[in-house]
């Protein structure tokens, strides 16, 4: 690359990197939408996507005034009526590490391709692995989401239970325990590794979403009965519908006593462990055999971005077996290779983008960020609770609330879309109890009570209309 290309590389660098920080600021304020749903062809044309690909030259003036636009039809997570799902507002010390990663490109799970990265990520992991309390022989990886790290860790699970499968194949006859409430991605295991939707047993749940223990004795009965082989429990930690922490201690217990590889998915929940005010959430974590992690909900890290860790990580490393002559060979080797941990083969620096956030608010920074979200969901709950004929049917014990007005679950559907097309607030809806609620989650920094007041207000008036 000539040397007037980098002036010119460095020059769209400053114009985006300003442009970014215009975006940020002013989705803070509250001013622009939220988010502008237009229908995607008007998309297509306005930001001229096939002229562009056409003629190329997407640089200088004409690349400053395509990103204006397309940030400008963006979902502006840092907006204070942003509530609707559980994605990260991302801290700017992140989108830095984010240019930092395209720009070197290490894919980094061969150790040779990225020995910065991957020791970054082994520091990591070592560190959110104290903080689960587990010893010294647990082990991890950073994957691409937690639907990915659900998929390694049931992996991990069944090549421990029947070290056969990898070679033979699955017989048809696993079952997986699981919470009614798990994520959807657990079925989506369970058809992706032949144990089939059907082999998933679910556990009841009380009226919350938290896992019954004394229901999970007769689920897995009822897996014996259907001629299956038990093998790994799901809990949550929290729930994606409500934020329930499921309770690890008793179902922990029940997982000894059977010999069930117990798997927790901390997805959106295992960040109060950072937080010593809400750790309690997960007593009991210590006794789980693996760990989902999200960095990109409430660690403020843009995504993909999971920590998979498991209490004994030589399960995880015999999880998968390769063959690859260019790449598994003796060698000289001062690292660690992390392929061996995962589905995937090119790896992005995922530690990297966390460890750079981490790094920027310290962990008293992050601890306070986590408390002061949940401390707003607690205040909203007592709000919310309190307007006549309003119904929050849990108490929250996350940056998750569900509530419900008067009304059907039509009118539910109806306020949101109303919102929506206002474009000051963004809700989304769960089913609870056969009933729909709307539901917010609360991630960016710029929501305050007062927001929330507004919300009712607006809401409210809405409602006279229905």
């Amino acid at each position: 690359m000539p040397m007037s290309a980098f002036a010119d590389w460095a020059e769209n660098l400053r114009e985006a990197v300003g442009e970014l920080a215009r975006y940020r600021q002013e989705s803070c304020t509250g001013a622009p939408p939220v988010v502008r749903q237009i229908p995607m062809a008007g998309i297509i044309e306005s930001l001229g996507l096939r002229k562009h690909l056409q003629e190329g030259g997407l640089t200088d003036g004409t690349l400053h005034r395509f990103l204006r636009d397309y940030l400008d039809l963006t979902v502006r997570l840092h907006h204070p009526g942003s509530m609707a799902h559980q994605v990260a507002a991302p801290h700017p010390a992140a989108a830095l590490a984010m240019l930092v990663e395209g720009a070197t490109n290490n894919p980094m799970a061969i150790y040779e391709m990225g020995p910065a990265a991957a020791a970054i990520e082994a520091f990591l992991l070592d560190w959110l692995r104290a903080k689960a309390g587990w010893p010294g022989g647990a082990g991890g990886v950073f994957t691409h989401g937690g639907s990915l790290a659900n998929l390694t860790a049931i992996v991990a699970a069944r090549s421990r239970f029947d070290k056969g499968l990898w070679a033979q194949g699955c017989r048809g006859d696993l079952a997986l325990i699981a919470s009614a409430d798990c994520h959807y991605s657990i079925a989506r295991t369970a058809g992706i590794l032949g144990i089939g939707e059907e082999g998933v047993f679910a556990v009841p749940t009380d009226g919350s979403g938290r896992m019954q223990p004394e229901k999970i004795d007769e689920t897995i009965q009822r897996a014996l009965s259907a001629g299956r082989r038990p093998f790994a429990l799901v809990a949550n930690a929290c729930s994606t519908a409500t934020g329930i922490y499921d309770p690890l201690p008793e179902i922990a217990a029940v997982c000894r006593r059977h010999g069930l590889w117990l798997h927790v998915d901390g997805a959106h929940g295992a960040a109060a462990l950072l937080s010593p005010r809400h750790r309690r959430r997960l007593e009991g974590i210590e006794q789980a055999d693996s760990l989902v992690w999200d960095a990109h909900k409430l660690l403020c890290t843009p995504g993909l971005c999971t920590a998979l860790l498991v209490r004994d990580a030589a399960a995880l490393d015999h999880a998968f077996h390769e063959d690859a002559s260019y790449l598994f060979h003796e060698k000289a080797q001062p690292g660690f290779d992390f392929i061996h941990r995962t589905v995937e083969c090119t790896k992005a620096s995922l530690g990297f983008r966390l460890f750079v956030v981490l790094a920027a608010l310290g962990e008293s920074g992050i601890a306070a960020y986590i408390d002061g979200r949940l401390e707003l969901t607690r205040q909203a709950y007592l709000l919310l609770s309190r307007v006549p004929g309003w119904e929050c049917p849990v108490e929250p014990q996350s940056n998750i609330l569900c509530f419900r007005m008067p009304g059907t679950d039509e009118d539910q559907l109806q306020i949101r879309d109303r919102l929506l097309a206002d474009g000051d607030f963004h809700l989304s809806t769960a089913v609870l109890g056969g009933r729909r609620y709307l539901r917010m989650v609360l991630t960016s920094e710029a929501t305050t009570l007062e927001d929330l007041h507004r919300l009712v207000s607006r809401i409210q008036q809405m409602t006279k209309h229905l």
